[in-house]
């Protein structure tokens, strides 16, 4: 593809505010001083190579998903698939079909990138939700800091036990940067739900990073081995709504206030 129409195709875009893929292609046609006949035959008849060459050039045409959502569900995919240690950008830029530069410019490379694997899989945005509107009762605030996680490590693509998977192996691995990333907006979520409850004088005032290992330890590792229990105990397991209520009521005999 010449590299006049490409610019010429980028000069409508800008000019008109849309898209290249919106942009028609009488536009683009006068914009490189040409008819729309004379593009249409150096695109071969169809605009497809024009966006693909745009596309090469670093730039989204649209007409898609933007970049950032495409790269963030084609990571998520890798992570599950082939573990964190293999997510490189050119394997996400190849699946999400867009242009390395253009994840490096949207994400600031692979650490960024993960990063918003992690937000958008994790349990950070529907921690930071309760947060925002808390049960006042101590009994309804762990059952949904709970249904929060199991919802994290239940999203499909299975990114949540990848991500654990690699911090366990790796402790200075990328999961570690993702996980470090993210940390300080989860404890401002739990530090809003669980310290509100102890000066209310219904938790025990335990210190706050042993009280959250307290609370997610147990549905933590309950979830990231519960594939294997289910194979191995089947109908002896109880299922997960059980589940939670079960480590619910141990974690309020232990760090409930009488």
């Amino acid at each position: 593809m010449e590299n006049d129409l490409v610019a010429a195709a980028l000069s409508a875009a800008r000019e008109r505010g849309q898209d290249v893929a919106e942009v028609p292609l009488t536009a683009i046609a006068t914009a490189a001083g040409i008819s729309r006949s004379t593009l249409l035959r150096r695109l071969g008849g169809t605009r497809a190579a024009l966006d693909e060459a745009v596309r090469q050039a670093g730039v989204d045409p649209g007409g898609r998903p933007p970049v950032r959502e495409r790269a963030i569900t084609a990571a998520a995919r890798l992570i599950a698939d082939q573990g964190l240690g293999a997510i490189t950008l050119d394997a996400v830029a190849d699946a999400a079909q867009c242009s390395l530069p253009s994840l490096h410019v949207v994400f600031e490379g692979r650490d960024g990138l993960l990063a918003a694997v992690f937000d958008r899989f994790g349990p950070v945005p529907d921690l930071e939700a309760l947060a925002a509107d808390p049960p006042s009762d101590v009994e309804d605030t762990v059952r949904a800091i709970y249904r929060a996680m199991v919802a994290a490590f239940g999203q499909e693509p299975r990114v949540l036990p990848a991500v654990f998977a690699d911090l366990f192996g790796r402790p200075g691995g990328p999961a570690s940067r993702m996980m470090q990333a993210t940390l300080p907006r989860m404890v401002t979520s739990l530090r809003a739900l669980l310290i509100a409850q102890v000066a209310a004088g219904r938790l025990r005032p335990l210190p706050f990073p042993l009280l959250v290992q307290l609370l997610l330890g147990p549905i933590a590792a309950h979830m990231l081995l519960r594939p294997t229990l289910d194979a191995a105990l089947g109908p002896e397991l109880p299922p997960v709504d059980e589940t939670c209520e079960i480590f619910a009521e141990a974690f309020l005999r232990a760090a409930a206030m009488p």
